[in-house]
């Protein structure tokens, strides 16, 4: 074995420090190991490119401390194996450099082998409407009750059928202005809430779990979970809900996972849902669920499938009318 002792080859090891913004781009600089990001907040996008002249047998380590939604990894002339598709908080991803065949391979951490636990941002799902103007993307809110919040469903006269709320503008969940994911012009109208997306999932993630604190809805149609790749899956789900309790009842599944096969305007929900990767080259996700009911102290159990043409990157919370709108609780994300 050689060992060449020498700080521009990666054999001594230095680090950096770096506050970084959205889109980012870093490239290491020769002799830098270690790179530590500490940004003020979640990072939507940036991109990591390795050294130039990399020496035989040097390593990479890579941490934030917030998270980077969506990581670019560059080899600089090298091939990468397993690259990161993002940065989990506080948990540190590392590659060593082969120089023949000029590859870095993973030691720990990196997309698909990352093992914590990322939880997303609790929304809220007590009441909120307002009175909204969208032109194109953009969504001027007045006279709000409640809060508006990134990721919420939307309807109202005009508005178009899954429009959801992508990300603030002046509002910051009161009135103001919001951008919306579909394009569109409705004039005045009173909007309502009808259901929370959780989208931009990482590629890697093969289990979700979604979990329901005192959660209401303004009508009696049963709680549904969508599922997609690109867009969302609406149809062929199978499997089926029953309560266990006091009460009898049961149904089957078809345009969601169907949590509840019995659902009242005051019934309070709470509990969790998982869904798992059980087939990776077909994209099939099975689901279950345990989720307590206030409705006569029932237990509302679930379980299913759904295959989806790509991989998940999206979930949505709703009912199977699609016009119920949430009045109490919230809803979270989280998944590994």
């Amino acid at each position: 074995m050689t060992i060449s002792i020498n700080g521009t080859n990666g054999l001594i090891q230095a680090y950096d420090y770096q506050v970084l913004t959205t889109a980012f781009s870093y490239t290491f600089a020769a002799g830098t190991q270690v790179l530590i990001i500490q940004p003020a907040g979640t990072l939507a996008t940036g991109t990591i490119t390795m050294p130039a002249a990399p020496s035989d047998g040097m390593t990479i380590t890579v941490e934030s401390t917030q998270q980077v939604t969506a990581l670019t990894m560059s080899g600089n002339g090298g091939t990468i194996v397993g690259a990161a598709t993002q940065l989990i908080p506080n948990q540190p991803l590392s590659w060593v450099y082969r120089l023949t065949g000029t590859t870095w391979y993973p030691l720990w951490g990196g997309a698909g082998r990352a093992s914590a636990l990322v939880s997303g941002t609790a929304v809220s799902t007590a009441t909120c409407s307002f009175t909204g103007v969208i032109s194109t993307t953009t969504l001027t809110a007045s006279s709000v009750t409640g809060t508006i919040a990134v990721g919420q469903l939307i309807t109202g006269t005009g508005v178009t059928a899954g429009t959801t709320i992508t990300a603030l503008g002046t509002g910051t969940g009161g009135a103001g202005t919001y951008t919306v994911s579909a394009s569109q012009t409705v004039s005045s109208t009173t909007i309502t809430v009808i259901g929370l997306d959780f989208t931009s999932i990482p590629s890697w993630v093969k289990r979700l779990t979604v979990m329901f604190q005192g959660v209401s809805t303004s009508g009696t149609s049963n709680l549904l979970i969508q599922i997609g790749s690109g867009s969302f899956v609406i149809t062929s789900y199978v499997g089926s809900t029953a309560l266990v309790g006091s009460a009898t009842a049961n149904a089957a599944m078809s345009t969601g996972f169907m949590l509840t096969p019995s659902q009242g305007a005051a019934t309070v929900t709470n509990g969790n849902v998982t869904l798992t990767l059980q087939n990776s080259s077909t994209n099939l996700f099975t689901e279950n669920g345990i989720l307590s009911s206030s409705n006569a102290n029932d237990t509302a159990l679930s379980g299913g499938y759904r295959a989806l043409s790509g991989t998940l990157d999206r979930i949505r919370i709703t009912t199977v009318n699609g016009t119920d709108t949430f009045d109490a609780g919230s809803i979270n994300i989280l998944y590994e």
